[in-house]
């Protein structure tokens, strides 16, 4: 089922009407930020029609007025959404988005300089969101740093962050901080069961308790993927070279990602006996977890992490696969010198 994007989601309702208490002392920067997948992009999409509406109800946006109506059909002359050309184009376009950039850049500030320096259309308060915050290039994020020091009045900018400590420390110092909470389990699994996900809590452990990651997986070959990928690496008698052959089609960053939350179970488990990703594969990784050096698996897991930053460009897509289930076997005793 597919959710309106400025559909704010209903553990953030009333952190959103007290974000809007006082319409008038609304400060001119807020910057949402917090785990990915639970909800800011929509929180920050909320914030900003309440902001635009003229007849709100309970704070909150009526919807019905000329303000929403446009706001919903993405027209608001007064709003303005800034995000990186390739985020936008995925939306759009799907594979092409690619070979945009991932990055937010100056010129896309210098617009927006121009938009908040013009008069309102509607007399009102004017909106600029930025998502992710943290994908403002440097020449990028120091043009916004001008323009959030003395911003005309009435304008107020939104950002939303996924990593804030990569934001220039002067954005987060003219921000009003907003860290919108994460649903407990039980409310966050009746969402994501009212929106047909099947299996919601095995959807919510694996992607760490963020229903939005959660419900995009569902309705995807991502089930089948990972179901191929664990019953090649969640046994001892592992062959890596034999493994790739049966992945290669996968998305290598998809397998990266597998990789990251099978390793941190396994050390989990090791030192604590639980899991925390993979609840449905607990009795295999007990099995591997016995025979495991949890320094091993624990120091392939830190390589993992640094991987993220080039997995997207490696120059041998199926090298570094191979590469990766090697060092995976060594790492948990697998393969030739399985028992």
């Amino acid at each position: 089922m597919q959710i309106p994007e400025n559909q704010v989601l209903p553990w953030h309702e009333a952190e959103l009407r007290h974000a809007l208490e006082h319409r008038l002392r609304v400060p001119h920067a807020i910057l949402l930020h917090g785990r990915e997948g639970i909800g800011k992009l929509r929180f920050a999409r909320a914030l900003a029609q309440s902001l635009l509406c003229e007849s709100p109800r309970d704070e909150l946006a009526c919807g019905i007025c000329s303000a929403c109506g446009w706001f919903g059909s993405g027209n608001h002359p007064d709003f303005r959404l800034v995000e990186p050309a390739a985020l936008t184009e995925a939306d759009d376009e799907g594979e092409g988005a690619a070979k945009s950039s991932a990055r937010i850049l100056i010129e896309q500030i210098r617009d927006l300089t121009d938009f908040i320096n013009v008069s309102s259309h509607r007399g009102g308060a004017k909106v600029a969101l930025i998502h992710p915050a943290e994908a403002l290039n440097v020449n990028a994020a120091n043009a916004l740093l001008k323009n959030l020091e003395e911003p005309p009045p009435g304008t107020h900018f939104v950002l939303v962050a996924h990593r804030v400590q990569f934001l220039l420390p002067t954005i987060r110092s003219r921000c009003r901080h907003l860290a919108p909470g994460v649903p407990a389990p039980e409310m966050a699994a009746k969402w994501l069961r009212e929106q047909g996900v099947r299996d919601p809590e095995l959807a919510l452990a694996h992607t760490g308790g963020a229903p939005l990651l959660a419900h995009s997986l569902d309705g995807h070959d991502y089930w089948q993927r990972r179901e191929v990928l664990l019953e090649q690496i969640a046994v001892r008698r592992f062959d890596p070279l034999a493994a790739a052959d049966q992945l290669y089609d996968q998305p290598l960053r998809e397998i990266l990602a597998s990789l990251q939350k099978w390793t941190f179970d396994l050390v989990l488990h090791k030192c604590l006996g639980r899991v925390r990703y993979n609840p449905d594969r607990s009795q295999a990784l007990a099995t591997l977890a016995a025979h495991a050096d949890a320094l091993k698996v624990l120091r392939f897991h830190r390589e993992l992490l640094k991987l993220q930053r080039v997995i997207d460009h490696p120059l041998n897509p199926r090298l570094l696969l191979e590469q990766l289930l090697l060092d995976y076997a060594a790492a948990v005793g697998a393969a030739g010198h399985a028992a």
